[in-house]
């Protein structure tokens, strides 16, 4: 089996390709596919250097808060995330379930998961208009996950949700349901995994009555004769006609191989080809404004230019009004300096420790990816006071948030998903000015928990700073006003901000200081110690409280 190029090995022989001083010395999956991008004579070409003329558009930066539906299939079970690898992973919890839910996975796959699946009380202009309501300014879709099911009429990839499962255009009613309330439209896009995520149904149980008995991951169509999938090919869905990775069965080896190395079997020509189409019709047929991938920079990166192709498509098909500028937003993960020039970095359930010179993104959920009843049953939701907080803390540093809020199988929010929405659409209809349009301050914000916990791989760090308290101040202006949120009410009525102190840059005049859903004049005093504002006896709101400053000006 020929060895996986890591990345510099990629890099260099592609250099020396393109200067003409070597051939590609690429196994067949790495070289570049040979059909040209759609777009490519536009502004922006399938490289990282052309790339770099990406400007992110100001709406973008005004918007600050997105609402997801990372809704499909493995919602059916409402078992959480994952769903569709983890059954066949024996005796992992979801293993358990599904066999005593639906029999084993030799007899039951994740194909017939999707059969199950029919979205019967999904109403996405309903939703939608909730979610702007809240205060969102973009929503995101979930096009298609690691499961590989097209949540649209895919001209290329026949198991789709027109025709399986719920037989309906997810992403068509979505796409309407965005436009009609006024929201940008963003669609995030798995599939490039499925490759390798899929491989655990190629397997069989060690221990048991059924040992030995394969798994349904390598039927084909001429195994479909008298089954509901008649005339469709599993291996559409699960593409597994390839050698697994050594040791596929356990389920965290896929973790190591993420960026296509550590003995994966290279994706093969058509698998990528078929991506790259899917991908290509959903953006052209859809046209949307955002654009996410799951993976490590740019789908198939780096062993070859699919993801890069793609990218020059959207930017081109995306003209902002002045040449070179997009009007849209691509996002990529685990970047290097050079590609978040290129894209909007994600940070997946995590957050940055400092202001970032690019705007930037943080993707969690106030539960599991997918549905999971369990969360729900014991009380586990974030609520909306650290939704807030974190909002908050997020905006601070030059990002955005993209909150995903799980639909169960049927297309329906529970009690408990309504109550954090409305949580957050009253903080918001106090306080949504120091939020929408503002952009950072000099520093981010002061207080015991300003020093975040690091990042790990693709973000991970949510949750494991130093508990809020009434010194923990983040910043925000527009114009010459600034917003100073504290992330919990002192218990004094008095609150100090260190970073207005006489002294300090800024140490001219100001002009007024309010409560946001307060009263208009509040006592301040301010000294070497810092801006010392009486509070009111009374809470304006719940979880967060904002100052607004105006006319501050540096001496």
């Amino acid at each position: 089996m020929i060895r996986p190029l890591n990345r510099r090995e990629f890099l260099e022989r592609s250099v020396l390709a393109a200067a003409g001083l070597a051939a590609p010395l690429l196994p067949s999956c790495a070289r570049p596919l040979r059909a040209p991008a759609p777009g490519a004579r536009g502004v922006f070409q399938p490289t990282w250097e052309s790339l770099q003329q990406y400007r992110v558009p100001e709406w973008f930066r005004d918007a600050k808060l997105g609402i997801w539906a990372h809704w499909g299939p493995q919602c059916q079970p409402e078992r959480g995330d994952w769903y569709a690898r983890e059954m066949y992973l024996e005796g992992s919890p979801r293993y358990r379930f599904h066999v005593g839910r639906y029999g084993h996975p030799s007899k039951f796959g994740f194909k017939d998961v999707i059969h199950e699946w029919r979205a019967e009380r999904w109403d996405p202009g309903a939703l939608v208009s909730r979610y702007r309501r809240v205060g969102a300014r973009y929503f995101f879709a979930l096009a298609n996950h690691h499961d590989n099911l097209d949540l649209w009429d895919s001209r290329y990839q026949p198991w789709n949700s027109v025709a399986v499962g719920p037989r309906q255009d997810i992403i068509g009613g979505w796409a309407k349901a965005a436009r009609d309330n006024g929201l940008r439209f963003g669609v995030s896009v798995h599939a490039s995994h499925a490759w390798s995520w899929y491989e655990p149904a190629q397997g069989a149980d060690r221990e048991g009555p059924l040992a030995g008995v394969p798994y349904d991951g390598r039927l084909t169509r001429a195994d479909g004769a008298g089954q509901w999938w008649n005339g469709l090919d599993p291996q559409d869905l699960y593409a597994q006609d390839h050698q697994p990775a050594p040791d596929f069965q356990n389920g965290n080896s896929i973790h190591a191989r993420w960026s296509w190395g550590n003995g994966i079997t290279p994706p093969s020509d058509a698998y990528c080809r078929k991506f790259f189409d899917r991908t290509i019709d959903l953006v052209d047929r859809y046209e949307p404004d955002l654009l996410y991938f799951d993976d490590t920079a740019l789908p198939f990166w780096p062993i070859n230019d699919t993801g890069l192709r793609i990218a020059a498509h959207f930017y081109n098909r995306n003209p902002g009004r002045d040449h070179g500028t997009v009007d849209a937003v691509l996002f990529g993960k685990i970047l290097d300096e050079q590609q978040r020039r290129c894209l909007v970095w994600d940070i997946e359930r995590g957050q940055a420790n400092e202001i970032l010179p690019f705007p930037w993104q943080t993707d969690t959920c106030i539960g599991a990816w997918h549905y999971d009843r369990t969360i729900y049953e014991q009380g586990r939701y974030k609520t909306a006071e650290t939704v807030v907080r974190m909002l908050v803390d997020i905006v601070s540093k030059n990002g955005n948030l993209l909150l995903n809020i799980p639909l169960r199988g049927d297309g329906s929010l529970d009690d408990e998903e309504l109550a954090v929405l409305d949580g957050l659409e009253a903080w918001l209809k106090v306080n949504g000015e120091s939020i929408f349009g503002t952009r950072p301050w000099r520093v981010f914000g002061e207080g015991p928990a300003t020093q975040g916990a690091a990042l790990n791989a693709q973000g991970f760090n949510e949750g494991r700073n130093r508990p809020y308290t009434a010194e923990d101040i983040r910043f925000a202006t527009r114009g010459d006003t600034l917003y100073a949120t504290a992330l919990s009410w002192p218990e004094s009525g008095r609150l100090v901000v260190k970073a207005l102190a006489e002294g300090a840059p800024d140490r001219g005049a100001i002009g007024a200081i309010r409560l946001l859903g307060g009263p208009e004049r509040l006592e301040w005093t301010r000294d070497p110690a810092g801006l010392a504002v009486q509070l009111p006896a009374a809470r304006p709101c719940d979880y967060a409280y904002v100052l607004e400053i105006k006319g501050l000006k540096a001496a």
